[in-house]
């Protein structure tokens, strides 16, 4: 018997959703994530909870325990369950009826296989009791323990109901999967010969997806395989994970986080409006892509633009000509970013006005930063 290895599940808000479902007479498990995550060691978010009360019946029998039912999803059979501040996703078992590779007409079902053959991965397909006790309708177990990234019986088929599975196989690849025993052959034949699919997808979903699989630690080996099966070129046409490998390296030694628009520069891609980010975020992309081909060094980098975008900067110039960066680039950015410049536009003035004197204080910045940040006030009063 597999038992869910940490105590999250216990808490009693969490409890209290599961005994109130069971109070009805009705099944109730933890499923998903948060069972894959307990098993890998991986902090637990989201609880989600499968059970086989209809959306009505769940709402009645959380009214019932003194808890707030939420109909966040109520056509796709979802009540999100509020106990003590904490949400509960509760989705009634489901089983595909038709699908168009974009959304799939569900029934509602009492069979806990038919609902885990309705979703995409077999580590995905885990459920847990109320005890935590580990239910593995279709033994999902073996390929989660060798952290193995498999569709549910036909790889084919799954991605057919719903394309954004094949970007989705790679997200997870890139976050559980083991790259030393590479991806899984079906699947990827599978995801070959369904690239049309992609172009279905809405671009708003396959924006989130994207960025959710370059937040993992090293989505280079996910990214190289997309590429070679043609993904990359579909979702986004022009880019190139050659610089990605590297750049993921130089930011392992200098001890820095993920950062998913810093990855995407590395494809050399910047429609960012094309994957559906945010405003903020187009910008920074298309700042870093100019930013790349300039010739500003650290310094001047940092004072303008803040320690970290220079320091992305620089990490993707050393990745794409292939050069090992400098240890010192996180404190030199970050001291850059911190100076102020000494020099007041009330310094030049009345001598200087309008254009004349925005180009001398920009030429006497541009000097100063050239110095190093050394020349100082009266240094720079005697060069205007």
């Amino acid at each position: 018997m597999t038992q869910l290895t940490g105590d999250w599940y216990r808490n009693p808000e969490t409890q209290a959703v599961l005994k109130a479902l069971q109070a009805g007479g009705h099944q109730a498990y933890l499923v998903g994530g948060c069972v894959r995550n307990d098993l890998l060691g991986v902090a637990v978010s989201d609880m989600d909870i499968a059970t086989d009360a209809v959306p009505d019946e769940v709402v009645a029998l959380a009214e019932a325990a003194g808890l707030k039912p939420v109909p966040t999803g109520i056509e796709h059979g979802t009540i999100t369950i509020v106990a003590r501040g904490i949400p509960h996703e509760v989705t009634t078992f489901r089983a595909d009826v038709e699908t168009d590779g974009r959304r799939a007409v569900v029934a509602f079902s009492k069979d806990i296989v038919e609902d885990a053959k309705r979703r995409d991965l077999t580590m995905n397909a885990l459920y847990a009791d109320a005890s935590g006790r580990v239910h593995d309708p279709l033994n999902g177990l073996p390929d989660l323990r060798a952290r193995r990234v498999r569709f549910i019986l036909n790889a084919a088929d799954r991605i057919r109901e719903d394309y954004l599975r094949s970007l989705r196989f790679f997200r997870f690849a890139a976050w559980y999967g083991d790259p030393e025993q590479g991806f899984d052959p079906e699947a990827l034949a599978a995801i070959a010969d369904n690239l049309e699919g992609l172009d279905t997808l809405s671009r708003e979903r396959v924006g989130a997806e994207i960025l959710k699989l370059f937040a993992a630690s090293d989505p280079a080996p996910a990214a190289a395989v997309m590429e070679q099966t043609g993904v990359l070129r579909v979702i986004m046409p022009g880019a190139t994970t050659r610089s990605l490998a590297p750049l993921i390296h130089h930011e392992a030694a200098l001890g820095l986080a993920p950062e998913p628009l810093r990855r995407i520069a590395a494809l050399g891609y910047g429609d960012g409006a094309s994957l559906r980010l945010s405003k903020a975020q187009q910008r920074q992309l298309a700042l870093l892509l100019d930013l790349v081909g300039g010739t500003d060094g650290p310094n001047a980098l940092g004072y303008v633009h803040g320690a970290e975008v220079a320091l992305s900067v620089l990490l993707l110039r050393a990745a794409m000509l292939e050069v090992a960066p400098d240890p010192d680039w996180p404190r030199i950015t970050a001291e850059a970013a911190s100076r102020e410049f000494p020099i007041r536009a009330a310094d030049l003035m009345p001598a200087l006005t309008g254009p004349a004197l925005g180009a001398k204080l920009k030429e006497l910045q541009d000097r100063w930063i050239a110095s190093d940040f050394t020349l100082d006030r009266q240094a720079l009063l005697r060069q205007s």
